[in-house]
């Protein structure tokens, strides 16, 4: 039977060696990175946002209540000047009677009014709070773009620093041969004690050296870390990724941001054209009233009035003028903003292409210099196990090789950075 304990202790085992040889990829931390970043919870206000801002503009369509009362009192009131004193000779007692009214009268009503014509407008509105909304998103899109700037210096930074600590650990390695080879040709007689100890002071200095590049390192994903939420410690294997394939076309997120904003703007000109357009409404009118509907009544009666109310607010066409002026000028406004990020842009796109084109030709003479720095370090390993050359010579060989290979890896490390960084700017 299989026992369950010593299960689980080589399924924690396996974890451990899972999680302590863990691979990061730039694309997964770009991805990390703006799932955990704070701005990302902002998308979520901007949501509720607009749809508060919707739901008070669809409240529009429902019909529209208002309560009212007026007490007022007249200098004069309505008479009808006819003089039937003149008609009692003939008509005797039966002379009518006008009843005369109140000059103080009173009215409490409420007012029900649905616009047929305010449809268009509240639909304008309401489009407009969905493109607003959409701005703002996208300008969020745009600051998160500006992350990948950051995790790609990181990335790229640690990806040089582990290539430099790799390369440390061959000279290391050469010196350690050196110091064998000296120390047979002291055994022999053809060299001083002193030589190995030159050699060993040397391997010294590399030591020192890899652990500041280890101390480096760690500072640099400590900062990642903190960007992507995830742990990473010294056996963290950061992929180095292939050459991106690096298009023309602008893809920025900046792009749909500019269109989004013109697109508002016209909705704003829409909006502005329709709110100063007749309006046409049902209403109903129902209260209580000293006079009511009947100008001789002295009682307070219920009344009610309903049909079809056309109303046009010309106080609207004052302004119309300047707010679409004004609405013309913030486009021109967006459309010279994008015109100067495309400049720039390309700008940027056309340096990034001159350095990618430099790196390229300078790997080619790497691997030339490296053979032949090579070459003279094997000879001079030669030379000094014979006796022939001194251990300044042995290090000078071995220091140039290593610089060659150290100036390889940068420039392979910068070419494929300096890829990313054109994939960047053009947002592909």
């Amino acid at each position: 039977m299989i026992n369950i304990k010593n299960t689980l202790l080589l399924s924690w085992l396996f974890a451990s060696v899972g999680l302590s040889a863990q691979t990061l990829k730039i694309d997964d931390c770009y991805r990390m990175a703006r799932e955990i970043f704070p701005l990302v919870k902002q998308y979520e206000l901007i949501e509720k946002t607009k749809e508060f801002s919707i739901e008070n503009a669809q409240k529009a369509y429902l019909p529209q209540i208002g309560v009212y009362a007026q007490a007022t009192y007249q200098s004069e009131v309505t008479k009808i000047p006819l003089d039937f004193e003149a008609l009692k000779p003939i008509l005797g007692n039966n002379v009518p009677t006008i009843p005369e009214i109140s000059k103080d009268q009173y009215k409490f009503y409420g007012d029900i009014s649905y616009s047929l014509t305010g449809l268009v407008t509240n639909k304008n509105q309401s489009d407009l709070v969905k493109a607003n909304a959409e701005v703002e998103k996208q300008k969020l899109e745009v600051e998160l773009y500006k992350l990948r700037e950051r995790i790609s210096s990181l990335f790229f930074g640690i990806l040089l620093i582990d290539e430099q600590i790799t390369q440390t650990e061959l000279v290391k390695k050469d010196i350690q041969s050196g110091i064998e080879r000296a120390e047979v040709a002291v055994k022999n007689g053809v060299a001083l004690r002193n030589t190995a100890d030159n050699l060993k002071a040397e391997l010294l200095k590399i030591k020192q050296r890899a652990n500041e590049l280890q101390a480096t390192r760690k500072g640099y994903a400590d900062m990642l870390s903190m960007f992507i939420g995830q742990k990473i410690d010294e056996h963290t294997v950061f992929e180095k990724p292939f050459s991106p394939t690096i298009s023309s076309e602008i893809n920025r997120p900046e792009i749909e941001l500019f269109a989004l904003q013109n697109r508002a703007f016209d909705l704003q000109n829409r909006l502005i054209t329709n709110k100063n357009l007749p309006r046409l409404s049902l209403f109903l009118q129902g209260g209580f009233g000293k006079p009511a509907l009947n100008m001789f009544g002295d009682n307070f009666d219920p009344y009610y009035l309903t049909g079809v109310r056309l109303s046009w607010n010309l106080s609207g066409l004052y302004t119309a003028k300047n707010e679409r002026k004004q609405v013309a000028t913030n486009q021109a406004g967006i459309k010279l903003q994008q015109e100067t990020f495309l400049f720039n842009t390309n700008l940027a796109l056309s340096q990034q292409r001159a350095e990618i084109s430099k790196m390229q030709e300078l790997i080619t003479d790497d691997s030339e210099i490296i053979k032949l720095r090579e070459n003279v370090k094997n000879a001079t390993q030669t030379q000094l196990e014979n006796g022939t050359a001194t251990t300044n010579d042995y290090l000078i060989a071995v220091n140039a090789e290593a610089q060659a290979r150290q100036n390889l890896i940068l420039h392979e490390i910068q070419l494929i950075m300096y890829q990313y960084n054109a994939k960047t700017t053009t947002g592909n």
